[in-house]
């Protein structure tokens, strides 16, 4: 997928508005900016930003359902704000970006104030001493831990309609199996639309196996 290709997707499949474009071409600026500071992406996806950053990370919603004001959207290690501050940008959903390190956390804190993101906001600090009222709807982690840490890192903020998007790369049906093998749930595949070799794993109704002490009360801190 070409740049042009990509700007051509995102119009397509979210009718981008000449407003919304704005946010997100003034959050690729702010990236770029940032990633010569610090590590936020690989100096060899520079010049694809929008097909391997911005289109991987929007792709996410056409898995979910639409977002209203209260549903919550839950990114696991968010780092450069893949690919929460491209859900706060394109849908309604109420994002919460967990990240522990702080000079990231206070890059996200600097996008959401840069572009007026009311929907979102930023948690400094592990997954596990999280804590969010309501659950979340969506839990989504992109690069963050193998799946058999994912799940019980975050299950504390999910509840059984949670569903779980999980991009993955080439591993991706081992860790599919994996998380069958440890965790009751509906799982599936979804190809991206942006790596053939990669998917993303949609899982939901997850509840761990019987066998496995997988703890899932909450943790302390509030996000």
């Amino acid at each position: 997928m070409t740049e042009e290709e990509a700007r051509a997707w995102l119009q397509d499949r979210f009718d981008v508005s000449r407003e919304t474009w704005a946010l997100l071409e003034a959050y690729v600026t702010m990236l770029l900016d940032e990633s010569e500071r610090q590590n936020l992406i690989a100096d060899s996806t520079r010049d694809e930003v929008w097909a391997r950053h911005v289109v991987d990370s929007a792709q996410l919603l056409l898995h979910a359902p639409p977002g209203k004001a209260g549903d919550l959207w839950v990114d696991l290690g968010s780092g450069a704000g893949l690919p929460a501050i491209i859900v706060a940008v394109l849908s309604s959903y109420d994002v919460l970006m967990i990240e522990m390190r702080r000079r990231r956390a206070e890059f996200l804190e600097a996008v959401i104030a840069a572009l007026g993101l009311g929907n979102a906001r930023v948690f400094c600090g592990k997954a596990e001493r999280a804590n969010v009222v309501p659950p979340a709807t969506i839990i989504s982690a992109r690069a963050y831990a193998p799946i058999e840490r994912l799940i019980p890192s975050a299950i504390h903020l999910a509840e059984f309609s949670t569903i779980w998007l999980l991009p993955k790369g080439q591993n991706h049906q081992n860790e599919l199996a994996i998380a069958q093998s440890l965790w009751h749930c509906e799982a599936s595949a979804q190809p991206s639309v942006t790596a053939p070799d990669s998917a993303i794993l949609r899982l939901s109704h997850v509840r761990q196996q019987r066998r496995h002490g997988v703890k899932t009360g909450k943790a302390g801190g509030r996000a």
